[in-house]
């Protein structure tokens, strides 16, 4: 069976970073040994038009730090499919402009994780990586190159959000909130409690209700969610479940392939030194737990939703990393809201 490509793949170019992010999940920091070589990654754009991918996000690691990243940008381009750029901004960025520009991505996004240097700072790692994300997106605006803020929220930011709101309103520039998940260097205590979860899920709503989308355009991602009796929708597109291997795709930089790059190594299912992807992506059994879910599939307090035909159970990540199985998302606004209801 072909099945239709996916919207996005988010690729892993490389695992070497120069900041020490708490909350990052891949740990990363230096390049593995066996990444893919610079004929294997235009290989590869060639296999991700070949299943008829839509769209490339170049991540890492930090992708910046690649020597050839500007090589297989372009490839992307010149095949046709959209490009976006996720980047830390601690980089030479004035070296990088010309670059950017000539490549033309759709999208360059930025993480920032703190409303000051302080909060950013302690986070990521690296004294100054505060100053030089404000100094990269000033930059990116002044060039009209399409920009993105990405910032990760757990508990040593959450106070920080109002703070990066004024940092972020009028400029132009989009904002997608996501929570930190335990995995690779974030420890269980730093990870958003369910109350805070609801409390960062009503700042979503509020912001959107205050500010217009030419002012700030700001969305929640995958795990933020769903189906809430009191607040609106949180994301771009209505949740419809686990989109991994569905309209995402994740590719580590040795070639490993995952339904989706927030995944855990133990949903490694292809490595396209072996297999051609386009095997890897029309296998049946590939990521059968959100191409095929079952009722007898889903856990915890999700089946007993009257939702769970279309959620079901929430995001794959957030349900193995805090309920140790799948399609059982403890971090659902309508359950949080039902449990709020019964404690009163």
């Amino acid at each position: 069976m072909t099945r239709s490509g996916p919207g996005c793949a988010v690729w892993e170019i490389t695992l070497r970073c120069n900041l020490k992010c708490i909350h990052c999940g891949s740990a990363a920091g230096r390049a593995r040994e066996d990444e893919l070589s610079t004929e294997e990654a235009l290989e590869l754009c060639k296999q991700l038009k070949s299943i008829k991918c839509k769209g490339v996000a170049l991540m890492g690691g930090e992708p910046l730090l690649r020597e050839d990243w500007s090589t297989i940008g372009r490839r992307v381009r010149e095949l046709g499919m959209e490009l976006s750029i996720i980047t830390n901004g601690y980089v030479h960025v004035e070296s990088k402009l010309t670059e950017i520009s000539g490549i033309n991505p759709e999208l360059v996004t930025v993480s920032l994780d703190g409303g000051n240097p302080e909060t950013h700072d302690m986070i990521r790692g690296v004294q100054g990586s505060f100053e030089s994300v404000i100094n990269a997106l000033h930059r990116f605006i002044d060039l009209d190159i399409p920009t993105a803020v990405i910032t990760t929220v757990h508990k040593l930011n959450l106070k920080d959000l109002k703070a990066i709101r004024s940092l972020l309103v009028g400029k132009g520039i989009a904002w997608q909130i996501q929570m930190a998940m335990p995995y690779g260097r974030l420890t269980r205590e730093h990870v958003l409690s369910e109350e805070e979860y609801y409390s960062l899920a009503l700042f979503i709503a509020s912001t959107r209700r205050k500010y217009s989308k030419k002012d700030l355009m700001l969305a929640g991602a995958h795990d933020m969610g769903y189906f809430s009796r009191l607040l609106p929708p949180l994301q771009v597109m209505p949740w419809q479940g686990c989109q991994a291997g569905i309209s995402t795709l994740g590719i580590q930089s040795n070639g490993n392939i995952l339904g989706c790059l927030a995944l855990p190594d133990e949903f490694i299912e292809g490595n396209v030194r072996e297999q051609s992807l386009e095997e890897i992506w029309n296998n049946p059994r590939f990521s059968s737990y959100s191409r095929n879910v079952r009722k007898s599939d889903i856990g915890g307090d999700c089946i007993s939703c009257d939702n769970h035909r279309i959620c079901k159970g929430g995001c794959t990540a957030v349900s193995y990393s805090m309920a140790g199985g799948l399609h059982r998302d403890p971090y659902c606004l309508r359950r949080i809201e039902e449990r709020f209801e019964s404690e009163d």
